[in-house]
């Protein structure tokens, strides 16, 4: 017996004769749904239903709120980069990562998830870089949030991202 391929909501038994023509114009008929699927999953960092509300709670009130997006894994690697300080081996006469500054590279990501227009109001703000003297958005995010606050941000941001909570990491805990 033929293996059942489901497309959309055709099922097609892999033993029945297809001619090349006909399976052709399968695929041409559904072109559309693949090519929309892909720009749709393509399209994770500008859509509002990707996003997650953060809101930042001290004493019982909500101090700062905002919105977070989804990263993809080049913006989590611009931002280790970033922050990763290198060191030349003089043997190998390459550079080589010596040490990552966590707390830094924390920030950024939090800064870089932050959605456009809450990250003009909240981390540009410069009246608060003036008050907390901070000299740009990522010290802001700093200077604000407690490290319990970014360990809970990053958590929603992996989350959302698509990375998964290692289930043993987690038992270990």
């Amino acid at each position: 017996m033929g293996k059942n391929v489901n497309i959309a909501e055709e099922t097609i038994d892999e033993s029945m004769e297809m001619t090349e023509e006909a399976k052709k114009d399968l695929i041409r008929k559904y072109e559309d749904d693949i090519l929309g699927g892909l720009l749709a999953a393509a399209n994770y960092k500008e859509s509002e239903d990707e996003t997650a509300k953060i809101e930042v709670v001290r004493n019982g009130a909500v101090v700062l709120a905002f919105r977070i997006r989804p990263l993809g894994e080049e913006e989590y690697l611009k931002c280790k980069k970033d922050n990763t300080n290198y060191k030349r081996n003089k043997s190998l006469g390459t550079r080589i990562a010596e040490s990552v500054d966590a707390a830094r590279y924390r920030a950024q990501l939090i800064y870089e998830a932050t959605v456009e227009e809450d990250r003009e109001k909240i981390w540009m703000n410069r009246d608060a870089w003036k008050k907390l003297n901070v000299l740009n958005g990522i010290d802001l995010v700093e200077v604000v949030l407690k490290a319990g606050e970014k360990d809970e941000i990053l958590q929603k941001l992996d989350e959302i991202s698509g990375y998964k909570p290692n289930l043993e990491d987690v038992a270990k805990n």
